[in-house]
């Protein structure tokens, strides 16, 4: 295997913890450099490097890049659905120039691959719901999706004008039980487990039958990794990649739990402001050219994801009665 060296900017996110140790295991601890512009938990920063970085401060993301020299880096950092809309400027700022940041010095350093996550945000209100394509009317109505449709643009001009090796999947929700949830619209989807093990009742901000595409964790780190290790010839699009595993509602993932949690109840809040951003979303998504293209497939249904769940947030004690 050639030498990779790897640094995931943003490793303390709900992805980034997840990623920093399954990168860790395929290409060794000290190769894999997490940074974020906080601390983190005790198992990331004593498995292998850490740095503070800041992506929109670039002499101190100049002097990691320099200090490393990677060959890959996967920039996770990024305000996402529900608290860009409380600062949409500084959503914004982060998530483009950010990015920009990235890719220019990509291009200087000649940095073999770069990683960078979209989402379904970037569709909107006029985008088809059902199987959404790859190709559609794109209207995001939300800053975090503006400036991930706009940020996919940008990766593949820099493709076009620089043959930079950028890779992007756009992600449906993801639910993971290792890390909290980061302030998106599809957290509920986190939120019900912790609540349903915990107090043995949640209240959904979301409403009764919004259906919308979900992953669990551990098929989204396939994906990503699937999609960097894949060959260059493979990977035919170069804004981002439709990907998805599974679509449900509040009411049928309650079901699910129930099976494991009886007497687990859910309620419903009114006028959320995340309602609005949820019913503008898809409601499933065609990731077609992703498993024709580089031989995308996920593992894990909604029955098997709540399994593992609940198997993984429930306490020994728990675990014994």
């Amino acid at each position: 295997m050639k030498k990779e060296t790897i640094i995931v900017i943003g490793s303390n996110g709900q992805i980034g913890t997840e990623l920093v140790a399954d990168l860790r295991s395929v290409y060794g601890g000290s190769n894999v450099i997490a940074s974020d512009i906080r601390e983190p938990d005790y198992e990331t920063k004593n498995a292998g490097p850490f740095e503070f970085v800041n992506v929109l401060n670039k002499e101190n993301l100049a002097g990691v890049i320099n200090k490393y020299k990677p060959t890959q880096i996967y920039l996770l950092a990024a305000l996402l659905s529900a608290t860009g809309e409380q600062n949409p400027k500084l959503a914004w700022d982060l998530n483009m120039n950010g990015l920009i940041n990235v890719l220019d010095f990509a291009v200087e350093q000649k940095i073999s691959k770069i990683y960078w996550p979209s989402s379904i945000a970037v569709f909107g209100p006029n985008s088809p719901k059902e199987q959404t394509p790859q190709y559609c009317a794109m209207d995001p109505n939300t800053v975090y999706g503006i400036s991930k449709l706009a940020g996919e643009r940008w990766c593949e001009y820099y493709f076009l004008k620089h043959g930079l090796d950028v890779r992007s999947l756009r992600y449906p929700g993801l639910i993971s039980w290792k890390s909290q949830p980061g302030g998106g619209t599809t957290d509920y989807a986190v939120h019900i487990f912790h609540e349903a093990l915990k107090n043995g009742s949640y209240e959904s901000f979301l409403s009764a039958n919004t259906e919308l595409p979900m992953m669990y964790m551990n098929d989204a780190i396939k994906a990503t990794i699937g999609l960097m290790d894949a060959e260059a010839e493979k990977v035919k699009i170069r804004s981002s990649y439709n990907v998805s595993a599974v679509s449900f509602t509040p009411t049928e993932l309650t079901t699910e739990i129930k099976k494991y949690i009886p007497d687990f109840t859910i309620s419903y809040k009114d006028n959320d402001p995340r309602q609005a951003i949820a019913d503008s979303w898809p409601k499933s998504i065609d990731d077609s050219r992703a498993r024709q293209d580089w031989g995308w497939k996920h593992d894990f249904n909604m029955k098997k994801m709540t399994e593992d769940m609940i198997l993984n947030l429930k306490t020994p004690t728990e675990l014994s009665k």
